[in-house]
């Protein structure tokens, strides 16, 4: 059969096409109803990556994080019209060490595969999950950012010793909100440190104690940390995390930079510290945040301060409104009501 996929071929350009697909006897069709706007799907919109990375990976369609309806199940575990997350992360193998998010091997959704922005999205069963019911559908098209948090939790819990008494989280965006937030869902009793640059943003993390990067000095010192600001901010925070961290602490980063960031590594010697890097996420970790939303409810209340501008899409113009809006904020995400 033939799908309509709505590809970037050019930075501001995009183009549908229709390209063939076949159903096994292993594939779920989703029609997508909510797709959420990442960092990454704008830098590659507006053209703000490498000319060497775009003409490696245009055209392509964008977006990996979104929800949709079934529309035929060739298994027959999903009736048509269940609402399911769908899962961009595709391995193609298994390894005993190794997670399915850093296998070289695997295919990434809007990352030199197409993404999300199509009329039906075809996926192996496994990667889909059906979603709680009565959820807000805006806040669960993003269960992939939130995915990517509950995962660094996780290996955070596998690799940090026991003394989790303080722990700082530094950035105020989306990625340093979400992240604390899981930590308090997981570990209540925790003394949650958030350190950022804007005090109005700060002011929606009711759930942690909050300080400015500027007035970090009054803050205690922390256990372990999490970097969340990527961009140009990491190295600032990278920084004060290695000043403010207790010995033999664990830092996760988790801040996306397009640049090579440098690191005190004369006091990460020192103080004996234990430094990770986290991306993406695997089936596990979207089965554990599913589980997080029907545990904790008011997590998806949380979450829901995060939801920005909702876009209803039914053309190309659209999508562009969509993206130029993503574009021009400092906080929160912008949900696109796919309609195409």
């Amino acid at each position: 059969m033939l799908n309509r996929v709505y590809r970037l071929a050019a930075p501001r350009i995009v183009e549908p096409v229709e390209v063939p697909v076949e159903l096994t006897a292993d594939s779920v069709a989703v029609r997508p109803t909510h797709l959420s706007i990442c960092n990454a799907d704008v830098r590659y919109y507006m053209g703000r990556r490498s000319p060497e990375a775009l003409a490696e990976k245009l055209p392509m369609a964008l977006i990996h994080e979104g929800i949709g309806r079934v529309a035929f199940d060739s298994t027959g575990q999903y009736a048509p019209g269940t609402r399911v997350v769908m899962l961009p992360n595709a391995p193609t193998e298994e390894d005993e060490f190794i997670a399915e998010n850093y296998l070289r091997t695997s295919r990434f959704c809007g990352s030199g595969f197409d993404g999300f922005m199509q009329e039906l999205c075809v996926l192996p069963a496994a990667r889909v999950l059906p979603l709680p019911e009565g959820i807000d559908l805006h806040v669960a098209a993003f269960t992939e950012l939130v995915s990517v948090a509950v995962h660094t939790v996780s290996r955070f819990e596998r690799i940090a010793h026991g003394r989790r008494d303080v722990v700082g989280v530094w950035g105020d965006g989306n990625v340093g909100f979400i992240t604390a937030l899981v930590l308090r869902m997981r570990h209540p009793e925790m003394r949650i440190l958030v350190f950022g640059r804007n005090s109005y943003k700060l002011a929606d993390f009711t759930f942690a104690e909050t300080y400015l990067t500027t007035d970090a000095g009054r803050a205690p010192q922390v256990d372990h940390a999490f970097e969340c600001c990527g961009g140009d901010g990491s190295t600032t925070a990278i920084d004060q995390i290695i000043d403010k961290i207790n010995p033999e602490g664990t830092i996760a980063l988790m801040g996306v930079t397009e640049n090579p960031v440098p690191i005190n590594t004369r006091m990460v010697l020192e103080k004996g510290l234990r430094v990770y890097g986290s991306s993406r996420s695997g089936r596990a970790d979207f089965a554990e945040t599913l589980a997080l939303y029907e545990q904790h409810p008011q997590m998806v209340d949380y979450l829901g301060a995060l939801v920005g501008t909702v876009v209803p899409v039914a053309s190309i113009k659209d999508i562009a409104t969509a993206f130029e809006a993503d574009a021009r904020k400092s906080m929160g995400k912008t949900i696109m009501e796919w309609q195409m």
